[in-house]
């Protein structure tokens, strides 16, 4: 920058400006299918990333994530929200900041910068998907089968990325309520925790989750009218006690 501009003098001609600023948005959801089985058994859930088939130049007919360039009169936030609407059909979900991408030479069109975005969101919120204007395809792919492919751009790395930051999620807050009922059994939270992060064992789950102190009350037993233990066997042949989550925010730390 010349030390001696000033608001008369300044002109954007005098820096180069990116060729684009598009936004990429990963999409996870968790699938769940019932188990048809003479023993009663908690369903099969996977974690699974939402991905399009492009159907324009460059990388016409790979999968990648959903995105595309921002235009000057909307946010990056806003443009991720419209690009996610026009090529899946997928509207009205609450996405959270990932990170920047701007490795020289990751787009043949030019010199572009993506900003990337994240969601987990339920799979109701998912079942209208559809191929919309700009790609020929959109699926529900396992975290395994969408890094196994080649994806588009350098999309692999931007879902690695993702992958982390909502595993993170799930053991640093309580985002697994939003792919639970509203009153579940510790066995079904397990499962989901574990269904994002496959390297989570806690062999003293029930104990820390209601009684450590730093996570005490975050969930809570659900009574009948009664005021008794209001239980259910579902999934399991022997009654379970069911919980809920309150509205508490755990609040932990490194050094506690």
């Amino acid at each position: 920058m010349d030390i001696n501009e000033n608001e008369s003098t300044y002109t954007s001609r005098k820096y180069r400006t990116p060729d684009g600023a598009p936004s990429d948005i990963v999409i996870f959801t968790i699938t769940t299918t019932e188990k048809h089985t003479t023993k009663k058994a908690l369903p099969i859930r996977e974690l699974q990333v939402l991905l399009v088939q492009r159907k324009q130049w460059p990388y016409d007919g790979q999968w990648a994530l959903p995105g595309g360039f921002c235009r000057e009169t909307e946010s990056m936030y806003d443009c991720a929200l419209r690009e996610l609407q026009e090529e899946t059909g997928v509207a009205d979900i609450h996405m959270t900041y990932l990170n920047v991408y701007s490795t020289p030479g990751r787009d043949p069109r030019g010199w572009i910068i993506s900003h990337a975005f994240t969601a987990l969101v339920h799979e109701r919120l998912l079942v209208e998907r559809r191929a919309d204007t700009d790609a020929s395809d959109v699926r529900l792919f396992t975290i395994e089968e969408a890094l196994a492919l080649e994806l588009a751009f350098d999309h692999r790395e931007i879902l690695n990325d993702a992958l982390q930051r909502v595993r993170e999620q799930m053991l640093t807050t309580t985002i697994a309520k939003e792919f639970l009922p509203e009153e579940f059994t510790i066995s079904e939270l397990y499962q989901v925790i574990q269904t994002v992060v496959p390297s989570f064992e806690e062999k003293n789950f029930i104990r820390k989750i209601t009684s450590t102190q730093s996570r005490q009350g975050i969930i809570e037993e659900v009574l009948d009218r009664n005021g008794e233990p209001k239980l259910s066997n579902r999934y399991s042949q022997r009654a379970a006690q069911l919980y809920r989550f309150t509205e508490l925010t755990p609040q932990l730390s490194i050094y506690s």
